[in-house]
């Protein structure tokens, strides 16, 4: 099966047949890999090798582990385009997933110097605070939390928040613009682990979006916690 008068590495190229396999649908989500003793009768290959190969998976997200029970193939990741703006709603709809909110929280407090700075707000200004587990087909996807101008939607409802919130701001007239986004590695922590239902320390892909009208104002800025084991961003860059 393998080639081992290729100049690659075994590992990888156990690595690049389990990935065909998984294309193959001869490895299903959920389903268990064969465990490292089987899987080095068939590659013939010392079991060092195997356990690069599936930890090198493990790390890339194709595979992942529970402890006493073994190793499986994990669900296929979702592509979110760097480059369009929509709402969590507006893309799970898209895929044909049903999109639901985990209301934790719904507040209206002092925004505070940091935040007003970057809402363009005074510092005793008020803003909604919300925090909500987002859902794919009652799966948890990410963990946010989401900062309002409170005198921009001075009724913003619960019920607004649980539907399309960009829906609800167009509803308004305003007319959304552009964001500006950050986005850096984090491991989970134990009450986001708690929330999206993952091991602690699994990884995350921490996300803040600060959303801006087309006359310039902004009007939401977003702290997003999602599922490194479910989630990926493209972009697409042209060279200047």
């Amino acid at each position: 099966m393998l080639n081992k008068q290729s100049p690659l590495p075994m590992y990888y190229q156990i690595e690049e047949d389990i990935k065909k396999r998984i294309a193959k649908q001869e490895f299903l989500p959920g389903e268990s890999i064969p465990s490292e003793r089987a899987l080095t009768e068939m590659y013939d290959v010392s079991r060092m090798t195997v356990r690069q190969a599936v930890n090198n998976l493990v790390q890339e997200g194709l595979l992942y582990r529970e402890k006493g029970k073994g190793t499986f193939i994990a669900e296929a990741k979702m592509e979110q385009s760097l480059s369009g703006l929509t709402s969590f709603t507006e893309d799970m709809k898209r895929r044909g997933l049903k999109p639901g909110n985990k209301l934790l929280s719904f507040e209206v407090k002092e925004a505070g110097s940091p935040l007003a700075k970057k809402l363009g707000m005074e510092a005793d200004e008020r803003v909604y605070e919300v925090r909500r587990v987002r859902l794919a087909d009652d799966v948890p996807m990410a963990l946010e939390t989401t900062y309002i101008p409170y005198g921009l939607m001075p009724e913003l409802t619960e019920e607004h928040i649980q539907q399309s919130f960009y829906a609800y701001v167009e509803s308004l007239g305003l007319t959304i613009g552009r964001a500006e986004q950050a986005i850096e590695a984090a491991l989970a922590e134990e009450y986001q682990a708690e929330a999206l239902e993952i091991p602690l320390h699994a990884a995350l892909l921490g996300i803040e979006r600060l959303t801006f009208t087309t006359d310039g104002r902004p009007f939401e800025l977003v702290q997003s916690a999602y599922r490194a084991d479910r989630y990926k961003f493209l972009a697409e860059i042209h060279r200047n």
